[in-house]
């Protein structure tokens, strides 16, 4: 293909309350050569003035492509201020080099009111669609544009919300008046506009394709063979050791990860080492750094916090948990033998259940165990019994989240790996074939998969949970946020099997 190449440009105009409002909407192809990028549309009206809009990501249907869209109104109280004809190239910079799709150096050109039209002999095309479900959308309405030229006799949407499991197939109508005729031409140049209303209720995710038939032939629009798609908003959960009041320029450092959770609409932050003020075993709420972070969004979480032990000699240092959503219950335990707060070792866990929205009840343990010499075993036992007993039939997964101070690979891993009750998130999504490999096809000596990976930080999710992990990322870094703590943060992303 192309480095870049237009889809299709939809230029309409209308009227309301005396003024006239022309919208131009163009849909780009893309190569994905790089993640750093420039896409514009370079256009002219009929003053030929020539502007440059910008064109921003829309989604990817895989295969290194990636779609891309610009758009923009145009207000007058005077049609003729408006643009009216427009001609236009695509530009676009990418690793130093600047690729255009300008109709063989002709530009295109899109007269004005002409609706939608179909490039690079495009004879089906899925037209406006989003991949977002909002909050609250049973209802999906889809547009398809058919070459006239292929006397369509029907459209058809088939479609999923379980995978395939289950499918069905919505048939589209053909509004009268939808027949376009940019030019005035014969039928070859017309665009038909389909329409289609998928019901999806309170489905989480969508996928589906379109099939045109006319009498001789079956066409389909599989957005290249990965069917197009559409979901509600993935769980976003991070996990992060915050060091206990011990690092420098500690108050901006609250500051960013306040600022990360919501520039990356996080929705669950399990905090390990959340410290205040010993204050002769009594604390001080106001220096605590769980309060602190959550006070800082722009929208303060629901907060379930509890501490377990001294911690440097000076804090009252547990473990916490932000929550978007309401708390359903909570509560908080010692894991370890000992509760001794003059003990290092005694260990707290919280627990809180979380009503997702389009995924149900989810149980999340923020924890920080012992090593594996100083205790681990007993305290990871522990709670994998408490954690079974919260897991009822109406629960669609628990989370094991925070700092183990077990090394990938080592023995207090094996024996997570052994218990065969829970599974490493982070590693199913990072490294699916080593994943693969310790969890499910259990190879002997495994161990030496992850001979490169330090981590001590995990969500190790239940067998069975009706959730699966989509995305991983470790987040401050000295590249990403900055570094706020000794330990970095996992962000990773969940959605309903």
């Amino acid at each position: 293909m192309k480095k870049i190449q237009l889809q299709y440009v939809v230029n309409e105009t209308t009227s309301k309350n005396g003024l006239f409002q022309q919208e131009l909407n163009f849909f780009l192809l893309v190569e994905n050569l790089a993640y750093e990028k420039k896409i514009d549309i370079v256009w002219a009206g009929e003053d030929e003035v020539w502007q440059t809009l910008p064109a921003v990501y829309h989604s990817s249907p895989g295969l290194d492509k990636e779609y891309w869209q610009a758009r923009t109104a145009l207000i007058s109280d005077e049609i003729g201020k408006l643009p009216g004809n427009i001609q236009f190239a695509l530009s676009y910079g990418v690793l130093g080099e600047e690729y255009w799709d300008n109709n063989d150096s002709l530009n295109y050109h899109s007269p004005a009111k002409c609706g939608i039209q179909m490039a690079n002999h495009h004879q089906v095309l899925n037209i406006g669609f989003s991949t977002q479900l909002e909050d609250g959308q049973k209802i999906i309405p889809l547009t398809i544009a058919v070459d006239q030229a292929l006397q369509a006799q029907k459209v058809t949407i088939h479609w999923t919300t379980d995978d395939w499991r289950h499918s069905n197939i919505t048939r589209c109508h053909l509004p009268k008046g939808n027949t376009l005729d940019p030019d005035g031409n014969d039928d070859k140049d017309r665009v038909q506009v389909w329409k289609g209303l998928l019901i999806v209720g309170h489905a989480f995710r969508l996928q589906y394709c379109i099939r045109c038939e006319s009498a001789d032939q079956s066409l389909w629009d599989n957005n290249f063979g990965h069917n197009y798609w559409a979901s509600r908003k993935p769980l976003k959960v991070l996990i992060l050791n915050l060091h206990c009041y011990q690092e420098k320029n500690q108050d901006f450092k609250f500051s960013q990860i306040a600022r990360a959770i919501d520039d990356l609409d996080i929705d669950i932050v399990c905090l390990q080492e959340v410290a205040e003020r010993w204050n002769d075993g009594e604390g001080d709420w106001k220096s605590n750094s769980a309060r602190i972070i959550n006070e800082r969004l722009d929208s303060p979480y629901h907060l379930h916090t509890d501490w377990s032990h001294l911690g440097f000699d000076q804090f009252r240092e547990g473990v916490a948990v932000l929550s978007r959503y309401p708390l359903e219950k909570r509560d908080s335990r010692y894991v370890s033998n000992s509760e001794d707060p003059f003990n290092i070792h005694a260990r707290k866990v919280v627990m809180v259940q979380i009503a997702v929205p389009y995924i149900g009840l989810l149980n999340f343990f923020s924890c920080h165990l012992s090593w594996w010499e100083d205790g681990f075993e007993e305290q990871f036992e522990n709670l994998r019994e408490w954690a079974a007993s919260k897991h009822t039939w109406h629960v669609k997964g628990t989370l094991l989240c925070g700092d183990f101070n077990i090394r990938a690979g080592s023995r207090g891993y094996e024996l997570v790996v052994d218990s065969n009750r829970y599974t490493d998130q982070f590693l199913a999504v990072s490294s699916p074939q080593v994943y693969k490999k310790i969890f499910d096809d259990k190879r002997p000596h495994w161990q030496r998969y992850l001979n490169d990976d330090h981590r001590i930080d995990y969500i190790f999710l239940k067998k069975p949970s009706d959730l699966k992990v989509t995305s991983g990322r470790v987040l401050f870094t000295a590249q990403d946020y900055g570094t706020v703590s000794d330990h970095s943060g996992y962000l990773m992303t969940f959605e309903p099997k």
